[in-house]
């Protein structure tokens, strides 16, 4: 039998197995000057919210139909929360996509705000914004702490059809769980994880630059 008929999918670009299941999400990574300084912008999401409220975070949110990309979620989700427009946000690179044990998958961008001073955080879901010194970032050593996350099993989960059934040894994951601390606040969670790669991936470069 022939196997032409695969040619067609050799320069596919491939996705992430199961997406179609999961919530997927933008957010950005804002880089700024203040004080005379590069320095990230961090959010402390509104008292009032129903999820995470007081929470610190990067801009962001769940990606919409009417999207035409990740990263124009992340920039209209940026736009949005930080009363800028669109324009005055510039994109500088993506980062590694996550996948979380939440069923969810978060695209991670860089972008540079070139006027802080037009930022007017949007009340609904901004409490208040404040900035972090890169230099401080790239010399911190967070905080790190891991967890295990535990199966649990529908009861009409069926056992019968595995092998060993309900003594089949199943693998433990571990979570690896980062804390940053600046002034009296502390980033951790998914925003923290972003965080350390974001100062992972760029650190060499920037020791190096200018």
């Amino acid at each position: 039998m022939s196997l032409e008929w695969l040619d067609q999918y050799k320069n596919r670009k491939p996705g992430i197995l199961g997406s179609e299941h999961s919530r997927k999400y933008a957010v950005l990574i804002p880089l700024l000057e203040v004080d005379n300084k590069t320095q990230v912008l961090f959010e402390i999401r509104a008292l009032g919210l129903k999820h995470q409220p007081g929470e610190i975070c990067f801009p962001g949110g769940r990606i919409e139909k009417s999207d035409a990309s990740p990263l124009a979620g992340a920039f209209r989700e940026a736009s949005e929360e930080l009363g800028l427009d669109s324009t005055e946000i510039e994109y500088l690179a993506p980062l590694d996509k996550m996948v979380t044990s939440m069923n969810s998958i978060i695209y991670p961008y860089l972008g540079w705000i070139r006027e802080p001073r037009s930022i007017t955080p949007k009340a609904a879901e901004v409490e208040q914004v404040f900035y972090v010194p890169l230099d401080y970032l790239y010399a911190f050593e967070p905080l790190l702490h891991t967890f295990q996350a535990k199966f649990i099993f529908s009861e009409d989960f069926p056992f019968e059809l595995i092998p060993n059934g309900k003594d089949y040894n199943w693998r433990t994951a571990t979570h690896y769980e980062y804390f940053y601390f600046y002034q009296e606040h502390i980033i951790w969670g998914l925003t923290a994880r972003i965080l350390k790669h974001f100062l992972d991936l760029t650190r060499d470069a920037y020791q190096h630059s200018d």
